[in-house]
Parts: structure tokens; sequence; C-alpha cells
């Protein structure tokens, strides 16, 4: 299966399944009541990015093409070419990548304090000036203050789109100065059509990818970009051979994390793995088979450890290895 292409939420101009959103945010739009802050949850990839972008193009002056949906607009405006371009005077964006290009493993706080002087002017040619943090879940806590702070005192004119993964991670303060919209995950049938549509995924690949993607349309695409066909496949053969392990294999699968290039495809496999224990957990309950204890910690430590390996440095092959000998000890058990 070739891999998709991941376009950026900014360069994306069609939006499936997310009518009522759009049609809410028009509505207050239009009435004249737009709220200065928009906190957009739900799953990822759902496509709470794509909405910001549209929602943006639309306050810095992009009219309305009606062929791209409630708030599309046409990709050749030239407020489009800026957005996509990040040239527009009045967005600001504010997101994990720094200036280098290199992700940071948070928002920090130097990037958050951006808000107060972008505000702090006139729109220089549109009708307002908007800002996206993309996510807010990656705020440090000093960034987050930041953040709350430039919510207390709305600047005029100013509007701020917040996606959010996790919304019950973010301080309480941020999310009641906030209007929430919720994106929906699309369906398993719609969001397999969308793979489809966007990769050479077969029917039953389309299908599978949509389940781990949890119908998030977006999230399929970074999975199937991501190879988790093949690591899912690498993740039941693991689980159907158990207690047995073959070492000389599982240290060749290891190996395959190591350097820069390993690490999206690490915490890809881990979370395939998971969810495979997961579910064979779930199948022995149903089936009153005992010994769940063992599986439980196993989901757990999976679960945990590609927060682990980045926030202490661990070499990715041998934390994953270790792992999975912990699994053969749970077989055992």
């Amino acid at each position: 299966m070739a891999e998709a292409e991941l376009p950026h939420p900014r360069d994306v101009f069609r939006l499936i399944g997310h009518e009522g959103p759009e049609h809410a945010f028009e509505d207050a739009y239009g009435r004249g009541r737009l709220h200065h802050a928009w906190l957009l949850t739900g799953p990822e990839g759902t496509g709470k990015a794509t909405f910001a972008y549209r929602a943006a193009r639309r306050l810095l002056g992009a009219p309305h093409a009606k062929s791209y949906g409630v708030l599309g607009s046409d990709p050749e405006h030239p407020v489009s070419r800026q957005v996509s371009a990040r040239s527009h005077p009045d967005l600001l964006v504010i997101e994990r990548i720094g200036e280098d290009g290199k992700m940071r493993k948070s928002i920090p706080v130097d990037e958050a304090r951006k808000l107060a002087d972008f505000f702090a002017k006139s729109p220089a040619s549109a009708p307002h000036r908007v800002a996206i943090i993309d996510p807010a879940d990656d705020l440090n806590v000093n960034a987050a203050n930041a953040v709350l702070k430039t919510l207390e005192e709305p600047p005029p004119r100013g509007v701020i789109f917040l996606v959010s993964h996790a919304p019950g991670r973010l301080l309480s303060t941020i999310r009641s100065r906030c209007r929430r919209l919720l994106f929906r995950p699309l369906g398993l049938e719609a969001t397999a059509a969308f793979v489809r549509d966007h990769t050479s995924a077969n029917p039953e690949e389309a299908l599978r990818l949509a389940r781990m993607s949890g119908e998030a349309p977006g999230r399929a695409l970074a999975l199937a970009a991501g190879s988790a066909i093949a690591l899912d496949d690498a993740a039941r053969e693991i689980l159907l051979r158990l207690p047995d392990l073959d070492e000389v294999a599982a240290l060749a699968l290891t190996d395959r994390f190591r350097g820069g290039e390993g690490a999206a495809n690490f915490s890809l496999f881990l979370e395939r793995l998971a969810e495979r224990v997961h579910e064979m957990a779930r199948e022995r309950a149903s089936a009153r088979i005992g010994g769940l204890d063992p599986w439980a910690q196993a989901w757990e430590r999976l679960t945990a450890l590609p927060r682990e390996v980045e926030a202490l440095n661990l070499d990715r092959a041998d934390a994953l290895f270790t792992a999975l000998r912990d699994l053969r000890i749970a077989a055992r058990a």
C-alpha cells in the first residue's frame, strides 16, 4: 500500500462531516456575536485544525466559496494563498514545531507570550486578527498561564482557536473562557471511504485503518503514512506466538526503531501492541479466563513506555526488547 500524503491543515480546503460546528460558527459570525475564543475538541484527526484554518480564512477576509462547504474559501484567493504561505500578517500560529523545524517537547512560554504582542496591534489588512494554538494540550504550565492572561483580557477584533485532543488536561480557567465546539468521529464506513479516496488501500486495509484511528480521517491517513498495517501485523504475530519469543527476530524488529527516523514508528508499534493486548484481555475476561493482572500490567507498561523513553532519553530498541520479554512472562503466568 502506498503511503498517504499528509497535507498540513492550512492547505486543506474541504472538511467532511462537521457541518454542525461550521454552522454554529457561521451563525455567531453572521449575527455579530462572535466569541473571542473557541475551544475545538474531539479525538485527534477529526478535522479540528482544518476547521480552525477554514474559519481563520473567513475572518481574514476570504469570501465564502459555496463549493467548499459552509466555511469554505477559494484556494486561489489572495488570503488563502497568504495563509498557505504562512505570510499573512494577521494570523499567528503557535505550535510545537520550532523555527528550526524541530519538534519540541512542549510549547514554551516564549511562544505563548507572542499572543499579547500580536493582539496589541490592530489588524494590518484584515477585519480581524486570528491566532491558532495547535494543539493547546502541548502548552507547558507557564505557557498555559500566558494564554490565560490573554483570554482574560479579550482583544478587540481578535479571535483565538485552541485545538485540543484532551481538554481535560487544560486549565479549567482556560476552558471556562472559551466557547466549545465538539468534533465527533466521522463513522467507520465514511472514514474507510475517505482512506480509499486518499490512498491506495484496498477495502480491507481501509477498514482496518478506520478502526485503528477511532474513525478519525486525519488520524487514519497518518496511520497509513506510518505503515500501521505492517506494524499491526507484526504486533499480532508476536502475541500469537507467546509465550514463545524468537529473540533473534525480536532483536531484528527492535533495531528498526533506532535512530531519529524510528521514533514515530516506535510509538505507533507500541500503540498497536498495547491495543492488541487490551483486546486479548477483554476476550479473556468475557470468557472468564483468569490471570488478567499480568496482562493489565503489561498494557500499562506499553502505554507508558513512549513517554518514559522520551523523558529519560532511553534507547528505544532496548526498551522495546525488555517490554517483549515482559509479555512473554505475562503469557506464562
